[in-house]
């Protein structure tokens, strides 16, 4: 699915074609929380890096966040005028990139259930809206983005 998104401010405008394109999983941890605002979770998507077209380049600023005291390969990208979340990506996997999905401008598929993860890592302010069906984890999930998507016949492979 070809996804078109951008910052707050429109200083940086991407498209990228998703594989898995449902923003079904909110992630909890403080890094995402304190990244990516919101509702104290953040919604990642999965996406071929080789698609990734930006325009406003520049306008780009890299963090790389701490985990467990140590700087972490992942890059999150945001937009150095207004700080809005754009994507992350990991050279450790050169194929992939997440965009955020409070940064994407095309309408989404809604999820058929929610993944909350990382819940043991969630500021008590938050409250987790989990309706039937939602699954709720203290650490990771056993399935991958891919793996959700696929087995719910949702995995856009271009096919």
């Amino acid at each position: 699915m070809r996804l078109e998104g951008s910052c707050h401010c429109g200083a940086v405008r991407f498209t990228v074609e998703a594989y898995a394109p449902v923003p079904y999983q909110r992630c909890y941890c403080s890094i995402c929380r304190k990244t990516a605002g919101g509702g104290g979770y953040a919604i990642n998507l999965g996406a071929d890096a080789r698609t990734l077209e930006v325009q406003g380049r520049e306008a780009i600023s890299m963090f790389h966040a701490r985990v467990d005291g140590h700087e972490s390969s992942g890059e999150r990208r945001f937009c150095s005028h207004c700080g809005s979340a754009l994507w992350v990506c990991d050279p450790a996997w050169p194929d992939l990139v997440h965009p955020f999905a409070s940064a994407i401008d095309t309408p989404l598929p809604e999820p058929p259930e929610t993944v909350h993860m990382l819940l043991a890592s969630k500021a008590n302010w938050v409250q987790v809206d989990a309706r039937p069906g939602d699954a709720e984890y203290d650490g990771y999930p056993p399935d991958s983005l891919e793996e959700w998507h696929r087995t719910r016949g949702l995995l856009d492979d271009g096919g």
